[in-house]
């Protein structure tokens, strides 16, 4: 079971993989970082993947509790996917043992990188993360 870097790095292996973070959407926190960012600082990447991230989670929330919208037994968010003109943004919500406000984000180069792959592996990746 991978550790944060250990994460970070297997993430960093995809095809087209440019930048790859662990964010605590509710602080707005890097928890790490590897490889480039989109804006050249991993703290404003990190800040603005927690901005998306907080935007999903009141999306599904219909009372601002945890409780997913929707008919019952609908899903809650798994991940977001951001489209650029050269890239791809995925970030995966991780669940934990604690509160859960922890997501990976994965940035990928929209020509070199696999989508469907990376959306593959990083639910791989979140649901094998150790933190602690």
């Amino acid at each position: 079971m991978p550790g944060i870097d250990e994460c970070l790095l297997e993430a960093m292996s995809l095809p087209g993989a440019r930048g790859a973070w662990l964010v605590d959407w509710t602080s707005g926190l890097a928890l790490g970082s590897a490889g480039e960012s989109p804006v050249g600082d991993h703290e404003t990447t990190a800040a603005e993947s927690a901005e998306l991230a907080r935007s999903a989670a009141e999306f599904e929330s219909t009372d601002g509790s945890a409780e997913p919208s929707g008919p019952p037994g609908a899903a809650p968010v798994e991940d977001l996917i951001v489209t650029t003109r050269t890239g791809y943004h995925v970030i995966r919500f991780v669940e934990t043992a604690f509160d859960s406000s922890v997501c990976l984000h994965l940035w990928l180069d929209r020509t070199a990188g696999n989508l469907a792959l990376a959306r593959i592996r990083l639910g791989d990746l979140a649901e094998r993360l150790v933190l602690g």
